[in-house]
């Protein structure tokens, strides 16, 4: 798998992000990092409104199965999540939130 140059240690999100986008320039692993992200929120809500926590354990597995699966077969990198994880998290609701408003499309800004 390859990886994309991590030429230091990020210490504010602002500088992560940017190094985030260049780890997802395949449109297949935005594709399925929006969907991961969006199901996530979306059981989130259904397991507080309706009372049924238990659903709340298949939260990770949502977000992290679709974009793992983005990572690993069609990217071709290590997910950002081992090496920055509350940056990366920050980071997958942000590209959501970027693409839902037209922001970041789901092709490469390369």
């Amino acid at each position: 798998m390859a990886d994309t140059p991590d030429p230091k240690r990020y210490t504010s999100l602002k500088e992560f992000y940017p190094y985030y986008l260049s780890e997802h320039q395949q449109t297949t692993t935005r594709v399925l990092h929006f969907i991961g992200t969006g199901l996530l929120i979306v059981v989130a809500i259904v397991a507080i409104v309706t009372g049924k926590y238990l659903w709340l354990w298949a939260v990770p597995v949502i977000g992290y199965g679709f974009a793992w699966v983005g990572h690993f077969f069609f990217e071709r990198n290590k997910p950002a999540t081992f090496k920055y994880p509350f940056y990366s998290l920050a980071s997958d609701f942000m590209l959501f939130f970027d693409i839902l408003t037209g922001k970041q499309g789901f092709r490469s800004w390369k």
